[in-house]
């Protein structure tokens, strides 16, 4: 073959578009064609156009100095996509300089010119393009032809240039060829062996070593997935190595893309194209190239790949990307693996550059091979005649290879290089070569190399030494001789000559002469090689024993065979059985295929005809069978479903028949372009095979690829009219295939109702989320998406726009397979006009069946079951049927073992209280239990739409995804029969409900909406005593409380006074006064007339006055009594909610501070909250008082004093004093203050005084700098209390401490000696730090400020979303490493930073210092602490009595904003739910579980409030404050007003009601110590999730509603006996945790027992006792029954505590439920016992009692016997009572002092015992004891003789020891 090679020379022109002094060397120029040999262009190789541009890339310019002469290779793709390499030799010739005379001229100007050299020197090239790669050559013979003319050698050059254009050369064979040029050289060309291989040199180790291992691997994955590489570098040959050392490295695939190694600088746009490249340009112009936004760039020079923050490369995937850096970095450093070894081999370096090269080519072979291993088991052969047409099955490559997830290998095998691949070597008869080998003949090598490098290196090797060899088949070959330019030539360059033109005639005739040669010449026929290609180990086998395949076990394959065996033999039931375990064994693959398996042996002639039931069934199957198919259908599972489809059937009336294909269309395959031309191609393919192999009988196991080789083989040999006919057979099979196809689709395209379409159905609104699974956003582009658009998209579509875009669909797919398969234009034109009337018919049929599946019965759905409702509470929206879909919580779904409770079939029911989910689970072996999920609708803090996918028979419309702050989610999907609108209603009514327009229209208002009208037309006698709460009301009453007031009728319910008589004509739950208070302190203060008295008492017992007198705060007393030692009075100014709306009326204020002092102060804090009085310490009389934090500028006024002194006090000022006096007063009222000064005023204070009284510290956390203003003299405000102008000093420790930092103290509570070590202030204000910013360091005498950190509204909100979150997530899918407790964490529910500060306030009360607590508005943090506070500090607020009071004070009365938190409104909806109170509640339980005896109420009542303050079933938790609820006229009917006694409108007289029926809120382990102040530990470590927010039970839905629990069970209790006609039953039964009540499927020994008891009164025919009379009885028993037994040393305990326990009686698990059966505890025993399980200091734990053996420990099942025995003394002693234990357990029997004590005496150990025999009286014994009471124990040692109380006693203690002894 002759080299097409064409010569160029060129010359260079200046163009002058204007003469300047500095343009005539960097002008720039363009290039022109001098000569060109031959002048006509070569047949089949046109001359490129544009070729000036790449001999100079970076432009044609004049230099001043001569540049050496240099060489580079371009390379240019023609319109054929073929290469032409360009190899370019440029010297320099001198020239002239035109400009050197032109600056002579201009010497007058004023601009200096620049000094011109006389001479310049201009570009030449010649230029050699040929179709082959051989740079070396080229670069010789263009260096041969320069050197001719310099050296000025003898040859001609038209020598020379006529024999270069008339070498011939073969293309491959790996032939070598000499050639000589005439002028003394001689060359030799070696050619590839094989020439599909791509010859590198060193080019790839190159790029290696300029880039690295990683980075290349990175532009190879690039390339590999079509993104834009360009190439950086100051060498243009560099460029062209790279490029083509990275096309090699990606062999066997092929670059189709822009390829430009060197791209010249006037085509840089060409950057900008959009679709993939490889293109190199010089360093020169990287400015240029920094705006590209989507290139990487790799800089060969610098070594870097940079990569834009938009372009995402997918890397290979792991193992192998690891695998081969590692392979790669073995053949580029090998020393690196050895670096570390004591002693190195001696030669290690790497591989010289050729080797290295290849080397790094069979690394990257071996990684194709592994990449592409099986592929041709996954090519479709569609046509072999007249040329093999194939296709690659990549879903089935995919799949069968488990790489689905792959990105990288889905991006290759949809790139334009993997189609190249497939069309290239799909063919099964060609040419193979090395990568053919690898991949058929050494995967199973591979497979079993791959983790071992080593063994990789060596076929590495193996693989360099093949490739190496294509490349160099002739090693040892002749050196080559070339002439090169002489020194002094190069040297004496200056005056050579320029290139001369040569004469075009004498190179035309060596041309002509060649060519006339060729053609005597006889042919060279290289025989090509073909064969058939192999095709390796099929991939099933290799997946198989990965064992990525067969997950499933063969018991589950055994199940799915079974079901449908019993299918087909009719036996439902056994199959119904069956069936939900069938349906979970489908998710994995090998049962999906079992069933496909299965069901095609039941198939008979294409057709399988089913009753209903086992129609149903099967399609259920399929349905779950295909709900996990991905839309490409990788594992091949909807393939074998397509016949299925198409077979099974079931008879209808009129002679319709309903295939299973109308059932299973909802899924997502059946829309897939993709999937439908896999089948199509795979089925063409069976039937092409079946064709031929008919000719050749007898090889049924030849598979389609073979034998289309041997087809291909056989082709030359047939006959033209067999080649013609073998061409027909196959085109009308593939036409045949087609029609088939086109029915098969509009199968499964049309949906049965064809009136809706299901390409475009909506939910009826039509929103983007639904559509979501149509085939219109997915699968289909193009034409078909557009004329959706144009339509509506609606449920209105006529069923012609079905039609259409079936058709359309179809059309598409048939124009494409057809044209690939080779289809004729006739054979085309016939489908189309063949499909609308498959369509139409289609369509027709389907109307039929749509219609009889009608009249047929509907498939039988579980019953809905009706909710049981409470009295009042009534349906606003009847049951829809609805699916509720599992959460994230596992419990319910099975997967934690237990049934599978979720997904559950019912209904949801919307009341005015309540929403209801009801129904049974979808899986019928828990189908008998009745699951149900409700929440109280005012609890619903986010609704949310869902898509649902769930393995069910019935098309769901939409999800629906609803959140409760109770803890609950409800994920339900309508059912088909709900129609959307009627969703859409239910939406509407739930917000409706969720958010009323105004407070009475919640549930606890209009529950008794009837009788309460009943009661609204009473006299106005309440109205009246409102009025007349003072002199002026009227009038005030008009102007703040509003007219509402004077037409209400309200109830009054009796005076305070009467309020005991009045009990009795109330029902029996009523609470009583547990104490009655002091007449004489009822006189009313001066202030009002006495006819107000009747009215005041109701507010003096809401404003918990009864409290404040318990504590000592203040009576209502007139002033002519007052006590003159009574520091605090309750105030009246706030009695018409003028001063403060949020405050109660009555309010504890200093004795000494008058109501108009009230009034201003009140105006320095937030919200008018003034600070009050609220609590005091018994012991210490310290006060704790609650305020709102000063207004932002107050904040400053207060602790700064000004700068200029005033001229008159100013209003500012006054308030100011008044203010200082308010707090003084506070202090003078403690006697600690009183004793160190005496009952010294304000104006009394000396400062001599002042320099022993505590300094003030007022404490931030950042030390304030004292700025230069601080240093005036003290003035102002504050200087009347200020000391003598001495600053205290600043103790960081304390800020630290107070800020509630982690504190040293072990319980995370204040370190008092280091709290106490400075002296301390009377007064601490706990303010908020951000509010405190500003205040500097004065020495304030009396009081401290404590700036600490809060929570703020806003934290509170997001933190209890993430709380939630956490405890019930929406799916059991997190995301990777997010726990349940990362979660919990990440929630910040700062439950440690409200106890740590509550602790802080309880020591320094308890340290008798008085604590102002002053937070934000008042009614949040600071309710919160203040709570806290009194419950810790006080055991009476630790009882139920105390409990409700601390609420109705701190939170109700003094205005928390319950209404405004819970968004109870429409008007608080958008602040949206903070749950204050609930934090609240979740520290008293913290607290409760660490002092569990400390408590008179259980867990449970806590959870009950958590539940009930939120659900708005009572007016309690309703409103922001007093003010309000008067306002509605709610405040006092609820104490009063009692004519419904079914509906309670208090939780608290709920409560009661309920306490005295059930024990359920009391606490046995109730034993409180006198007086005892908790400081419970605050660390987030100690505190433990509380079980309100994780715990549920489907059985019964909360447990909070107890009417509810009491007519279920009587519903439960009539059922089984209609039912229990069977055998007998088992007592056991399981208990489930999730679905049943804990608490009443096992509940606690004691709880257990009471109930027996009440049992037992009934079937005896006795009044019941109440629960709470026998307790206390028991109690009384066992207190008696202790003094009598411990003589010596009497313990007063308690029934089940013991009194002598140190405060630290903390636990943090109590364990009283053990058993279910019967008692677990002994009631007449001290429950030390069931105290802890962690060990406290100062206590011995359980475990530690038990090894002791304390009497009180063991419960029946361990002890025997227990009593006092009279023991004698060994040698002479006494006789004695002991305390006797026989414990069979251990086996032994220990004596104790006494019953209480815990040190065993002495132990007789069971094993030593011989014989126990009746005894007689000895010296000494007890008198007035029957002889038959002793009785002896005789052991191995010694005889111990005993004696008990009588006869009986001692006849049993003998029975159980002997029994023991019998049972060793």
């Amino acid at each position: 073959t002759l080299v097409r090679g064409v010569l160029f020379l060129f010359s260079w022109r200046i163009l002058f578009s204007c003469v300047q002094s500095n343009l005539c060397v960097e002008g720039e120029g363009q290039g022109r064609i001098l000569q060109r040999f031959p002048e006509k262009d070569w047949e089949d190789s046109p001359f490129p156009q544009g070729i000036e541009l790449f001999c100079q890339p970076s432009g044609w310019q004049l230099v001043p100095e001569r540049q050496p002469a240099s060489f580079f290779v371009a390379v240019l793709t023609d319109i054929n996509s073929d290469r032409h390499y360009c190899a370019c030799f440029t010297f320099w010739e001198g020239l002239d300089n035109p400009q050197a005379e032109a600056s002579e001229v201009d010497e007058a100007d004023e601009v200096l010119a620049v000094v011109q050299p006389a001479q310049v020197f201009a570009p030449k090239s010649l230029v050699l393009v040929s179709r082959l790669d051989h740079t070396e050559v080229f670069r010789n013979c263009l260096g041969l032809i320069y050197t001719v003319h310099v050296d000025g050698l003898t040859v001609p050059l038209e020598t020379v240039v006529g024999n270069l254009l008339t070498c011939i050369i073969p293309i491959a064979g790996g032939s070598q060829r000499t050639i000589t040029l005439g002028a003394g050289d001689r060359q030799v060309i070696q050619t590839p062996i094989d020439d599909s291989l791509p010859v590198s040199g060193s080019t790839v180790a190159q790029l290696f070593r300029q880039l690295g291992i990683v980075n290349v691997l990175y532009l190879f994955c690039a390339a590999l997935t079509e993104h834009k590489i360009l190439f950086l570098s100051s060498s243009y040959q560099r460029l062209t190595d790279a490029c083509r050392g990275l096309l090699a490295i990606m062999f066997p695939l092929k670059y189709s893309f822009t390829y430009v190694p060197i791209l010249p600088g006037k085509l840089l746009e060409v950057l900008s194209t959009p679709t993939p490249f490889i293109i190199g340009v010089n360093s020169f112009f990287r400015s240029e190239t920094q705006e590209l936004l989507d290139v990487i760039i790799a800089d060969l020079d610098g070594g870097t790949v940079t990569t834009p923050e938009c372009v995402h490369i997918s890397l290979l995937p792991e193992p192998l990307l690891q695998q081969t850096q590692t392979v790669l970095s073995m053949v580029l450093d090998p020393e690196l693996e050895i670096a570390d070894h004591a002693f190195p081999p001696l030669s290690t370096q790497p591989s010289a550059l050729k080797i290295q090269d290849k080397e790094i080519r069979g690394v990257f072979l071996w990684l194709f091979a592994r990449l592409f291993q099986g592929y041709r088991w996954c090519l479709h052969i569609i046509r072999i005649h007249p040329e093999p047409v194939i296709r690659f099955h990549k879903a089935a490559f995919l799949g069968q290879r488990s790489l689905t997830e792959e990105d990288f290998l889905m991006k290759v095998l949809d790139g334009m290089a993997f189609a190249g691949f497939v069309s290239e070597r799909g063919p099964p008869y060609r040419a193979t070569d090395l990568f053919d080998d690898l991949v058929a003949n050494h995967v199973e090598r591979i497979r079993q190399e791959e983790a071992c490098p080593h063994k990789v290196m060596n076929h590495v090797k193996e693989l360099a030494e093949q490739l190496f060899r294509n490349e160099n088949p002739y090693p040892a070959v002749a050196m080559h001789k070339v002439q090169r330019p002489s020194e002094r030539s190069q040297n004496m360059a200056q005056k050579q000559s320029p290139f001369p033109a040569l004469d075009d005639v004498a190179v035309q005739l060596f041309i002509d002469h060649a060519a006339s040669k060729l053609k005597t010449a006889p042919p060279v026929v290289k025989a090509e090689v073909k064969g058939m290609v192999p095709s390796g180990p099929p991939l099933g086998d290799i997946v198989d024993r990965n064992g990525n395949v067969m997950a499933n076990s063969a018991r589950r394959l055994e199940v799915v065979r079974n079901c449908i065996t019993y299918l087909f033999e009719n036996k439902m039931l056994e199959a119904k059985k069956l069936m939900p375990a069938v349906l979970r064994a489908l998710k994995g693959r090998a049962a999906r295929v079992c069933l496909t398996q299965e069901l095609n042996q039941h198939v008979l002639q294409n057709r399988a005809v089913l009753d209903d039931q086992q129609f149903d069934c099967i399609v259920r199957m399929m349905n779950c069978t295909l709900q996990d198919c991905s839309h490409i259908d990788e594992q091949g599972i909807a393939a074998a479903l397509l016949p299925l489809v198409t077979a099974f059937c079931r008879k209808m009336g009129a002679g319709t028949t309903q295939f299973a294909y109308s059932c299973v269309q909802e899924h997502m395959v059946w829309t897939t372009m993709q999937f439908w031309e896999a089948m199509f191609y795979s089925d063409v393919q069976n039937h092409i095979r079946a064709l031929y192999l008919e000719t050749d009988e007898g090889e049924q196991e030849i598979s389609a690829l073979d034998l289309a080789s041997e087809q291909s083989r056989l082709w030359p040999t047939l006959s033209k009219e067999m080649q013609t006919e073998r061409v027909q057979k196959e085109e009308s099979t593939v036409f045949s295939q087609a029609i088939h196809y086109a029915n098969r689709m509009s199968y499964l395209l049309l949906p049965l109702d064809t009136s809706k379409n299901r390409l475009l159905r909506t939910t009826g609104l039509a929103d983007v989320e639904s559509v979501s699974n149509s085939y219109v956003t997915n699968s289909i582009a193009g034409s078909m998406a557009e004329s959706y658009d144009t339509e509506s998209g609606f449920e209105e579509a006529e069923s012609s726009d079905v039609a259409n875009s079936v058709v359309r669909f179809i059309n598409r797919f048939v124009d494409k397979v057809c044209n690939e398969s080779g289809v004729t234009n006739e054979h085309l034109k016939a489908l189309h006009t063949m499909i609308p009337d498959i369509v139409q018919m289609h369509i027709e049929t389907l109307d039929a069946v749509h219609r009889e599946s009608k009249r047929m019965p509907p498939t039988q759905k579980s019953k809905l079951l009706r909710p049981t409702l409470l009295p009042g509470e009534e349906l606003v929206m009847d049951g829809m049927r609805v699916h509720l879909i599992p959460d994230g919580r596992e419990e319910a779904t099975g997967l934690m073992g237990g049934p599978p409770l979720l997904p559950a079939e019912g209904a949801i029911f919307l009341t005015t209280y309540r929403l209801i989910f009801k129904g049974t689970p979808h899986d019928p072996l828990v189908g008998e239990k009745v699951v149900t999920r409700s929440f109280p609708i005012a609890s619903l803090t986010k609704e949310k739409r869902i898509s649902v996918n769930l393995a069910i028979d019935h098309y769901i419309q939409e999800g629906l995804q609803l959140r409760s702050c109770t803890f609950q989610l409800m994920k339900i999907a309508f059912d088909e029969e709900v129609a959307s609108d009627l969703a859409e209603v239910f939406k509407k009514h739930m917000h409706k409900l969720r958010y009323p327009q105004h407070v009475q229209g919640t549930f606890a208002f209009t529950v008794g909406q009837c009788s309460k009208m009943v009661v609204e037309h009473k006299t106005k006698d309440k109205n009246q005593s409102l009025k007349t709460l003072s002199k002026n009301l009227v009038k005030t009453a008009k102007r703040t409380i509003g007219r509402q007031h004077v037409t209400k009728k309200k109830y009054s319910p009796p005076t305070w006074e009467n309020r005991s008589s009045f009990q009795s004509e109330l029902d029996e739950d009523v609470i009583s006064v547990s104490e009655e208070a002091d007449q004489s302190s009822l006189t009313l203060s001066s202030t009002m007339r006495s006819s107000d008295r009747q009215t005041m008492s109701n507010v003096v017992e809401r404003a918990c006055c009864r409290d404040y007198q318990r504590l000592g705060l203040g009576t209502l007393s007139s002033s002519l009594t007052r006590s003159k030692n009574e520091p605090f009075r309750i105030s009246t100014v706030n009695r018409m909610y003028t001063v403060c709306r949020s405050y109660p009326g009555l309010l504890i204020v200093p004795q000494s501070i008058p109501d108009t002092t009230i009034q201003r102060i009140c105006r320095c804090y937030r919200q008018n909250r003034f600070p009050v009085v609220c609590w005091r310490n018994p012991r210490t009389k310290a006060v704790l008082l609650r305020s709102a934090g000063l207004h932002a500028k107050g904040v400053v006024g207060f602790f700064k004093s000004p700068n200029t002194p005033s001229t008159g006090p100013s209003q500012a000022d006054s308030t100011s004093l008044e203010q200082e006096k308010y707090l003084q007063a506070i202090i003078s009222s403690m006697p600690s203050y009183s004793e160190s000064s005496g009952r010294n005023t304000l104006s009394g204070f000396t400062s001599t005084h002042m320099s022993t009284s505590g300094g003030a510290k007022v404490i931030s956390l950042s030390q304030p700098k004292v700025s230069g203003k601080a240093r005036n003299p003290p003035r102002g405000k504050w200087s009347s209390i200020r000391g003598s102008g001495r600053l205290s000093a600043y103790n960081p420790d304390v800020g630290t401490r107070l800020a509630v930092k982690e504190s040293p103290q072990p319980n995370g509570g204040p370190s008092e000696a280091l709290f106490l070590r400075q002296q301390k202030a009377y007064l601490y204000i706990i303010g908020d730090k951000a509010q405190l910013k500003g205040g500097k360091q004065d020495s304030f005498q009396q009081w401290e400020v404590v700036p600490i950190e809060v929570c703020d509204v806003r934290q509170v909100k997001n933190s209890f979303k993430k709380l939630m979150k956490a405890c019930v997530p929406t799916s059991l899918t997190p995301e990777h490493n997010v726990s349940f407790l990362r979660c919990l964490e990440e929630s910040e529910w700062m439950l440690h930073k409200v106890l740590q500060v509550s602790v802080l306030v309880v020591a320094l009360l308890d340290s008798g210092s008085s604590v102002m607590v002053s937070l934000e508005d008042g009614w949040d943090v600071t309710t919160q602490v203040v709570s806290l506070v009194q419950l810790l500090s006080d055991p009476y607020y630790r009882t139920f009595d105390g409990f409700r009071l601390l609420v109705e004070k701190e939170w109700l009365s003094f205005g928390h904003r319950f209404s405004h938190r819970g968004a109870q409104t429409l008007g608080s909806q958008s602040s949206g739910f903070t749950p204050v109170f609930l934090q609240f509640l979740d520290c008293v339980h913290q607290i409760h579980l660490q002092f569990p005896m400390e408590f008179e109420f259980s867990q449970y009542y806590l959870k009950f409030l958590a539940y009930h303050y939120v659900s708005n079933r009572f007016r309690t938790f309703l409103l922001d404050s007093d003010y309000e609820r008067i306002e509605l006229g709610v405040l006092y009917e609820e104490k009063g007003e009692r004519k419904s006694p079914q509906v309670c409108k208090s939780v608290w007289d709920y409560i009661d009601r309920l306490n005295k029926k059930t024990p359920v809120f009391y606490n046995y382990m109730f034993s409180p110590e006198d007086e005892e102040v908790l400081r419970p530990y605050t660390f987030n470590s100690n505190l433990k999730v509380w079980d309100f927010y994780m715990e549920e039970t489907l059985s019964e839905g909360p447990s909070y509603d107890w009417e509810l629990r009491g007519r279920q069970e009587r519903v439960a209790e009539e059922t089984p006996e209609k039912a229990d006609s069977g055998g007998p039953k088992s007592q056991r039964h399981i208990v489930w945790p999730c679905y049943d009540s804990l608490s009443k499927a096992v509940p606690d020994a004691i709880t257990k027992l009471l109930q027996d008891l009440q049992s037992l009164e009934a079937e005896l025919g006795l009044t019941s006792e109440k629960w709470k009379d026998t307790w206390d009885k028991i109690k009384t028993a066992q207190r008696t029954e202790a003094k009598l037994e411990s003589k010596v040393r009497s313990t007063g305990s308690s029934l089940l505590m013991s009194s002598n326990l140190s405060h630290q009686r903390r636990s943090q698990r109590v364990y009283l439920q053990e058993s279910a059966g019967g008692s677990s505890i002994n009631l007449t025993l001290d429950c030390e016992a069931t105290a802890t399980s962690t060990p406290v200091a100062g206590r011995p734990s359980t475990s530690t009692l038990y090894r002791e053996g304390a009497g009180h420990v063991f419960l029946f099942g361990h002890c025997l016997n227990t009593s006092i025995l009279f023991k004698k003394g060994a040698m002479l002693k006494p006789w004695k009572p002991r305390w006797f234990v026989l414990d069979k357990t251990k086996h032994q029997l220990r004596y104790y002092e006494s019953r209480q004590d815990k040190e065993c005496k002495g132990v007789i150990d069971l094993a030593d015992v011989e014989s126990v025999l009746a005894g007689t009286s000895a010296m000494g014994a007890p008198k007035n004891i029957e002889e038959k009471a002793f009785f002896d124990l005789k052991t191995t040692k010694r005889v111990y003789n005993f004696c008990a109380q009588d006869s009986l006693n001692a006849q049993l203690w003998m029975d159980s020891v002997q029994s023991c002894l019998s049972d060793a």
